[in-house]
């Protein structure tokens, strides 16, 4: 009984607050259900993840911790009606690493037929020009591969205008030895803090998780979405990272050569 008038009386006066948070809750459900059917999430059990089919266009990315590859069984591979199409390579790291199953992976991804790009792992504690040369010297890219893609995922504990003014010089002298505005890779994170008002004119490569759409985005320069890094392919050891070419399809020939 005492309930009962606790509850009335509850009711009464915060009746219109409540009800105001029942319709908040119930938007935010709506919105974020509406997202998820428009990037037309499925299940794609021989990948063994959740694929946004609303893209038509899928690929991965590795480096040497993908061990040797099996790149006719990766080509190969299909699964309700989803074919890898391109791949991302790490070729270079700091100023002076560089990846030893590069050269074979390269190669081996232009004879399977699959789009092909290069990326440098950046660290902000080195020198940046000795950055872009170490990718330079290593990396030759052929018309139709993508444009050279710094991955920038680390701070080390540096400030944020020695970071901007690193990243900048970078693809500046990447950028005109290829020809090519240079691909930016990173996160969520990283893109609101340096990215983001700084380096705009750059095209964007996304690493995020967490979210059903990508709106926090620039949508004009966003053109791909690393959207999970748990996947499985065939021809390739580990779990490896999956992406999607999130542009217009014809839009695929402003990020390359």
């Amino acid at each position: 009984m005492k309930l009962r008038v606790l509850s009335k009386f509850i009711f009464r006066r915060y009746g219109l607050w409540i009800a105001a948070f029942l319709l908040l809750l119930i938007g935010f459900w709506l919105i974020r259900s509406r997202g998820t059917e428009e990037l037309n999430w499925r299940f794609v059990k021989a990948f063994g993840i959740h694929l946004p089919m609303r893209y038509a266009i899928h690929g991965i990315d590795v480096s040497r911790h993908n061990d040797r590859i099996n790149w006719s069984k990766v080509r190969q591979m299909e699964a309700d009606g989803v074919r890898l199409q391109f791949v991302f390579i790490k070729a270079t790291e700091g100023a002076t690493l560089f990846d030893k199953h590069f050269d074979k992976n390269w190669r081996e991804a232009k004879k399977s037929d699959l789009r092909r790009g290069a990326y440098h792992f950046y660290h902000p504690t080195r020198d940046p020009l000795k950055q872009a040369n170490n990718f330079i010297k290593h990396v030759h890219l052929s018309t139709g591969d993508f444009a050279p893609v710094v991955d920038f995922e680390v701070t080390n504990g540096q400030s944020d205008e020695t970071i901007v003014n690193g990243l900048k010089l970078w693809l500046k002298v990447v950028g005109d030895y290829y020809q090519i505005q240079p691909i930016i890779y990173t996160n969520g994170n990283l893109y609101r803090r340096y990215i983001k008002g700084n380096l705009d004119e750059y095209p964007l490569w996304i690493a995020d998780y967490s979210t059903k759409h990508l709106r926090r985005y620039n949508a004009d320069k966003l053109y791909l979405w690393q959207h999970n890094q748990n996947g499985w392919v065939q021809g390739i050891r580990g779990q490896v990272d999956f992406n999607v070419f999130v542009m217009k399809e014809d839009r695929m020939q402003e990020i390359c050569l």
